[in-house]
């Protein structure tokens, strides 16, 4: 037998033995799991984030457990199981592929993606915006919304567009944060929104660019408290511009 089939049994079979004998396995349920899921996926995003292979082959572990682990707690209602779940993603792959396994020609990922919503909506659904979950971090949100968009179509024509409607919504949420008003938010949102659709326009994953900069301020964060306390210092006793000494000094140890 394939030694990926060897695996995947071997996993399988696993799950069974801790279903019927281990007391935590035999008490989780779809919901007690969702969590747990949602965790493993971000651990899996920071692990690809960091560029550790080594931890994202564990984190695809933890992941292929937990669907292992869902498909059979279908099983156990009758509702579906792994055999049933993994036909059903290899019946809408081949489904959504034409120009793989049908006669339709698709040279560019821009027409696989065109394609793609246009078979979607063939399927029944009445938005194109349908299958974007509303429990998606916003970030991640926007960028779905606007990927989903642009493949029928609904999309600038050039980046310098897009920038001109960042210039406008900044200018339109400064005048409302100098103002006060109740629309500030709304504004700010408007403008975040479109700066992902620039990020989009020059292949940047806003998600992941943010992530970035947020990891490189917690190291240069918890360097400058470290470096103030070789000094015998806590930053909360300094003022901002003795702080900013340590922040220039962090800079520069980090990138060197």
């Amino acid at each position: 037998m394939d030694e990926r089939l060897l695996a995947f049994k071997r996993l399988l079979d696993i799950m069974d033995d801790l279903r019927e004998k281990c007391p935590w396995d035999k008490k989780q349920t779809f919901e007690t799991l969702r969590p747990l899921t949602i965790e493993e996926t971000y651990e899996l995003a920071d692990a690809i984030t960091q560029n550790d292979l080594n931890a994202i082959k564990g984190e695809i572990g933890d992941l292929f457990l937990h669907m292992v682990f869902y498909s059979k707690l279908g099983s156990e209602t009758g509702q579906f199981d792994v055999t049933s779940v993994l036909n059903g993603i290899c019946d809408k792959l081949v489904h959504r592929h034409p120009h793989i396994y049908g006669d339709v020609v698709a040279n560019t990922e821009e027409e696989v993606k065109a394609n793609w919503e246009k078979i979607k909506l063939k399927e029944g659904k009445k938005s194109v915006l349908e299958g974007v979950p509303q429990s998606l971090p916003s970030l991640v949100k926007a960028h779905r919304i606007q990927e989903k968009v642009k493949g029928i179509g609904f999309e600038w024509d050039h980046k310098d567009q897009v920038w001109e409607k960042v210039v406008e919504e900044l200018h339109e949420f400064r005048k409302e944060d100098l103002e006060n008003t109740d629309q500030k938010e709304e504004e700010f949102g408007d403008l975040i929104f479109s700066l992902v659709n620039y990020a989009r326009f020059v292949n940047i994953n806003a998600e992941n660019a943010l992530s970035i900069t947020n990891e490189k301020f917690i190291k240069r964060f918890k360097l400058m408290e470290e470096l103030a306390s070789n000094d015998n210092l806590e930053l909360k006793n300094l003022n901002l511009a003795e702080m900013d000494v340590y922040w220039e000094k962090a800079k520069v140890i980090l990138k060197s």
